[in-house]
This record gives C-alpha cells, sequence and structure tokens, in this order.
C-alpha cells in the first residue's frame, strides 16, 4: 500500500505553516515534507512532528536567494563555499529533524553558459554534499523538473539524473523521481517506473495533477494505476503530494480535495 506524505508548502495553505502539521494529521497523514525549514527553528518544527504523530521524509537544502529567482546553486561554478555552507545547515536540521532525505536544487543555468560548462561543478558539489551527509545516514536527491515551470532549469531528464548518479558513484545520492514533471517532460511514466525502480537509485516519488498540478485525480494521469504499479515494483518509499488544490486558499480546500487518497489510507 503506497505512503503519503503531505507536502506543507502547497497544502492546508489556508492556515499558517506551523498549524499545516496538524492540519496534515487529522486528515491522516502519517509524514510530511517541505521545501525549506530555515525560517523556524529546528526544535520548533521537531516538536510539531512529535505533537502530531509525523515523520520528516523530505525538505530542500538553501537554493541560494529563492526571493531574487534563484532555484539552487549546485551548478553555478564561483558558489562553492555557500553550497558547502549551505549543506552543512541542511545536515543540522536533517538530525534536529530525523529526517534522513535532502533535495538539493541544481539550479538555472547560468547566461551565456551551457549543461557542459557547469557539469563539473554541478558533480563535485553532490560528491561532496553525499560525502557529509552518509556521516548521518543522509540521501541527497536531485530532481528533474520541468521546464516549463522552471525555465533554464539545469536538470530536466529522468535519463539525465541516472547517468549523473552512475558519475557520481556513491550511494548516498538518489532520484526525487517527481511524476508531475516526468509526465510534462517525458511521459511514459508507466515504463519509467519498471525501468529505473529496480536499480535502487530512486530515492522518493512525488505526484501532482497534469497540466495543472492539482489534484493527482483530476488531470491526463491515472494515478491509482500508477500506484498499483509501484505497489508491484515493491516501491516501500513515502510519496510526495505535491500539488496545489483546486480551490486554492479557500478554507479547507486542501482537506475537501482529498477524496481521491481516502481508498489509500
Amino acid at each position: 500500500m503506497p505512503k503519503f506524505a503531505a507536502n506543507l508548502s502547497m497544502l492546508y495553505n489556508d492556515v499558517d505553516f506551523l498549524d499545516r502539521f496538524a492540519a496534515a494529521a487529522v486528515d491522516g497523514f502519517k509524514a510530511v515534507e517541505y521545501l525549506f525549514p530555515y525560517a523556524y527553528a529546528a526544535d520548533d518544527l521537531a516538536a510539531r512532528l512529535q505533537t502530531n504523530g509525523l515523520q520528516q521524509v523530505l525538505f530542500n537544502a538553501p537554493p541560494g536567494d529563492w526571493d531574487a529567482g534563484e532555484r539552487g546553486i549546485a551548478c553555478l561554478p564561483g558558489r562553492e563555499a555557500e553550497f558547502r555552507d549551505g549543506i552543512g545547515q541542511a545536515l543540522a536540521y536533517a538530525k534536529a529533524l530525523s529526517c534522513s532525505r535532502i533535495h538539493v536544487m541544481a539550479g538555472l543555468l547560468p547566461a551565456g553558459t551551457s549543461r557542459v560548462d557547469v557539469h563539473a561543478t554541478y558533480v563535485e558539489n553532490l560528491r561532496y554534499a553525499a560525502t557529509e551527509a552518509a556521516k548521518g545516514n543522509v540521501n541527497i536527491l536531485i530532481e528533474p523538473i520541468n521546464e516549463r515551470d522552471m525555465p533554464g532549469y539545469f536538470l530536466n531528464r529522468q535519463d539525465q539524473a541516472h547517468a549523473l548518479i552512475a558519475e557520481i558513484g556513491t550511494p548516498h545520492v538518489k532520484v526525487q523521481m517527481d511524476l508531475y514533471h516526468a509526465q510534462i517532460v517525458e511521459g511514459d511514466l508507466a515504463m519509467k517506473i519498471r525501468r529505473y525502480l529496480p536499480t535502487g537509485h530512486v530515492g522518493h516519488i512525488q505526484i501532482a495533477g497534469v497540466p495543472e498540478r492539482h489534484e493527482p485525480d483530476v488531470g491526463e494521469i491515472n494515478f491509482a494505476y500508477l500506484f498499483k504499479l509501484l505497489d508491484a515494483q515493491g516501491y516501500e518509499g513515502w510519496i510526495g503530494c505535491e500539488y496545489r488544490p483546486a480551490r486554492g486558499v479557500a478554507l479547507h480546500a486542501t482537506s475537501d480535495g482529498l477524496g481521491w487518497l481516502k481508498p489509500w489510507l
């Protein structure tokens, strides 16, 4: 049976962030993920997890200047010291939150550069992050993201991500397989699952309806079929619900849209 984690950056936006832990627990979630924890003290977040019987399964490393449009710095030459400081901060939070997965965003290609130009920087940064993460038995995750939502992003395809895993050469770097992004970029999701799950290199899965990124029962993907396929393939990890409720920030918008989840709880 699939296990679902509520993404608190996108869900329950009708209440303050720290109140979303309780809201998710009331709706039956046993785990949560979100983009960034750094605006809150780690001890405060840990207390919310404990009070509500929740497990923290994923968050992102610092992404650079998010408000200025940066989407990670792992591929940016000249930012290596900042990257290493960010990994240290992320691992401190991971320890406090008992979280074993950190997503490291690759970043946008600098103007006038190609993927070839920044490839070595990206690989070296990930090797450093993996070495540090291994000390606490934490995995670093990399995620292909579609260029419609994030133009210029370094990493877009599943085959690209898995080739990088092979090149980096450590079991502490895995792929975050977001089926929303994968459908937009390349489709053929069932075959992607059958191809890549047996490798052991998929560390986390996320879902959202395509194309609007609403509830997974809205749109072109047959998630009920894919959930059964994940079971048949022996996937025992978490599935992050990283979608925007169709009713936006209306009161109870997330809870009212969870009809798709009921059969799987």
